[in-house]
């Protein structure tokens, strides 16, 4: 395979990842799949991390960061238990 169309499929792979993000934290849904609405709330992330608000970038990124890891974790269990039920 040529090392363009490798790129460019790692590319295509890393973009439906984010876009998995997206979904999995519900955005989707609470914005009525409005892409306007997702894109200015992108910006104004981005513009929080520049620093262009009162609470710090890094403090930004700790909080979001743990309420990710607790979202994944809670989808974790969430799996587990229905596997038990399925095989109980």
């Amino acid at each position: 395979m040529r090392d363009w169309a490798k790129a460019r499929r790692e590319r295509t792979h890393h973009l439906i990842e984010l876009g998995g993000l997206v979904q999995k934290a519900g955005l989707v849904d609470l914005t009525d799949d409005d892409r306007a609405t997702l894109l200015g709330a992108f910006l104004d992330i981005a513009g929080q991390l520049r620093g262009s608000n009162v609470t710090t970038p890094d403090d930004l990124k700790t909080r979001w960061k743990r309420a990710g890891l607790h979202a994944f974790d809670a989808e974790k269990e969430h799996v587990k238990k229905k596997e038990q039920e399925t095989s109980s």
